[in-house]
């Protein structure tokens, strides 16, 4: 899949739901570049995932917090900052495949 069909995909996508969707389908299988628009306006860039291997394993006394599902936004693993941060996915401007 390139990139350019990945972000013509997604801007298709008319629902926050369906950009979920499908933004969680692209980073299980690929670390991404994605580059939003932050709530304050600025743009970031940021190297992200959701492939299990790429994540660090969780210590033994580590429990797992579930979150409700919210379509607006999606939380992935930062791979430059070795951290999970969240972002709006209607407000996703491009996605690179790295």
């Amino acid at each position: 899949m390139d990139n350019e069909m990945i972000n013509f995909k997604l801007q298709e996508l008319p629902t926050d739901d369906e950009r979920n969707r499908y933004l969680r389908g692209v980073l299980g299988k690929h670390d991404c570049e994605i580059t939003f628009t932050k709530v304050n306006g600025e743009a970031r860039t940021m190297p992200c995932t959701l492939r299990t291997e790429a994540m660090p394993l969780r210590e033994a006394n580590e429990f797992h917090q579930t979150r409700l599902y919210k379509p607006e936004t999606l939380s992935v693993f930062c791979l430059d900052k070795s951290e999970w941060r969240s972002f709006r996915v209607m407000n996703v401007t491009n996605i690179k495949i790295l």
